[in-house]
């Protein structure tokens, strides 16, 4: 035989929620110490997974500039060499380039110089042509200032010695000559 119970008491077992679930609903209601600290461990993980993410993409950049500059050291050295291949080309006058001995001579130098700037092209270096353009100290060394009525102030008017990048980065400022407006006291070079 099952006993049921009577009256009030019978109406509220029936139309009660079990005791677990009445639990767990007191908790989703107000959290408590446990959903307090199981927010917080899960706020740490995805705090130290973004870390890790920010980590992994900061040394895949270094990583990437490592190997793109990894030759900047003789870069810098070839441009020496490119600097002396220019002076012997500049060295031979005129009227002895179509001599038969000095001819062929002068045409094998002009010729490496341009294979050696061709190769170091491929590889991210570039000469800087700064003649006419404005002055700029970020890739311009300005070593005289020259009185120059037909240019703009601030233009380079004269190259001493030619600059040079590698990936858009200078591995030496352009040594230049800047045109300046007027008379001009001689005096410290602009830069």
């Amino acid at each position: 035989m099952v006993d049921v119970p009577h009256g009030h008491d019978a109406a509220e077992s029936m139309t009660a929620p079990p005791k677990a679930a009445c639990a767990e609903s007191a908790a989703q209601a107000s959290p408590g110490p446990l959903q307090s600290e199981l927010a917080d461990t899960r706020d740490k993980l995805l705090r130290s997974l973004a870390e890790q993410q920010n980590i992994r993409q900061q040394m895949q950049r270094q990583r990437e500039e490592a190997v793109k500059f990894a030759a900047s050291q003789l870069a810098g050295d070839l441009v020496d060499t490119l600097d002396n291949l220019r002076r012997a080309i500049e060295s031979v006058p005129p009227d002895a380039a179509d001599h038969a001995s000095i001819g062929p001579l002068l045409k094998g130098v002009q010729n490496t110089e341009s294979n050696l700037l061709a190769t170091l092209a491929r590889h991210g270096m570039q000469r800087i042509h700064p003649l006419g353009a404005a002055f700029d100290p970020h890739v311009h060394h300005a070593i005289i200032q020259r009185p120059d009525e037909t240019a703009a102030d601030g233009t380079v008017v004269e190259v001493l010695q030619p600059g040079y990048t590698l990936h858009d980065r200078v591995l030496r400022p352009a040594m230049v000559g800047v045109a300046v407006r007027g008379k001009r006291e001689s005096g410290p070079a602009a830069g």
